[in-house]
């Protein structure tokens, strides 16, 4: 088990220690790329959670905007273990299955 170390992405590190090898503070999952905030909407399976955030789209006909979402399947490692309701930042990483690419890096507190 490697110790907390600086993983490149601006959060705080999780309260908690944790022996898993897929985390990215007590493992050596290197993150890269984009970084997201959003809610958990499910936490159901286990070690994952579904995060949604939304975001607007100009529509050039209409010279409007629409209100769209995204959702993705996130790793979430047992020393940060979101729940749903929380409001998360994830940050992408290596395909860790066939839907999960990002992993949950900090957790916030439930609205």
């Amino acid at each position: 088990m490697k110790n907390k170390h600086n993983i490149g992405v601006d959060a705080k590190p999780p309260g908690k220690t944790c022996n898993d090898e897929k985390c990215c503070w007590h493992g050596s999952l290197p993150v890269r790329g984009r970084v997201f905030e959003g809610n958990v909407i499910s936490d159901r399976a286990s070690k994952t959670v579904v995060v949604k955030w939304g975001y607007n789209k100009f529509i050039p006909k209409y010279q409007r905007y629409e209100r769209r979402n995204t959702t993705v399947r996130a790793y979430n490692p047992e020393c940060i273990s979101a729940k749903m309701g929380d409001h998360v930042k994830i940050a992408e990483c290596r395909p860790l299955s066939k839907t999960k690419s990002f992993t949950v890096i900090e957790r916030g507190e439930s609205k």
